[in-house]
């Protein structure tokens, strides 16, 4: 079972912002998979998140269960919604991956690791204090950083500045870049259920 999770936060106000393009990713992969969507979010409260439930076949072994979700415990606590669902389903560390924000990669580029920092990502750190350990996959989505400080180290928690670039929406020629990236995304995770994890980040990690 591999439980798949979009961070962000919950409502229209935050929808189409820098910080929700987990959400996005994970949104755009259910599309990908089921385009004439037989499966539906399904907005649950034991789970504080909105799930959806897959099976999928990779090219070897057997039929396996993929959770989507989307917690609704705002970014800051997203460990909360993790912690539950994981637990539930008996779902280990390195069979949760997390899609997130990355404002230290330049827009449109997609890391994929396992383990490390939190680079000050509050949803980070929320989950490996509920979760108790950092050992779980990590989609790492580019959304640049704010021009005027793009040359200085910064944390995120630190920064006014950062936090509204990170709650800010995509302008520009920023969204036809964002749209790449979302592809690229649904297709690295359906790479990595296919074949591994590995195989998703020897070939996206190059790029």
């Amino acid at each position: 079972m591999k439980l798949i999770v979009g961070l962000g936060n919950p409502g229209s106000k935050y929808e189409k912002t820098r910080h929700n393009i987990g959400f996005m990713a994970v949104e755009k992969f259910l599309k990908d998979f089921e385009p004439e969507r037989k499966t539906e979010w399904e907005n649950s409260v034991k789970f504080k998140s909105d799930i959806a439930e897959l099976e999928w076949q990779p090219h070897h072994g057997s039929l396996e269960k993929v959770i989507l979700a989307k917690p609704k415990t705002y970014m800051n606590n997203s460990g909360m919604a993790v912690s539950v669902i994981s637990s539930q389903f008996s779902v280990h560390s390195s069979d949760i991956w997390i899609i997130h924000d990355d404002i230290d990669l330049p827009l449109g580029t997609l890391r994929i690791r396992f383990g490390g920092g939190t680079a000050g990502h509050r949803g980070l750190e929320s989950i490996i204090e509920s979760l108790g350990t950092g050992e779980f996959w990590r989609f790492r989505m580019g959304i640049g950083k704010p021009q005027k400080i793009s040359n200085f180290k910064f944390q995120i928690s630190n920064s006014k500045g950062v936090e509204d670039y990170v709650l800010g929406s995509f302008i520009g020629q920023d969204r036809s870049k964002v749209k790449q990236l979302l592809v690229h995304t649904s297709k690295a995770i359906q790479l990595a259920l296919e074949q591994d994890l590995h195989a998703a980040m020897n070939k996206c990690n190059t790029k």
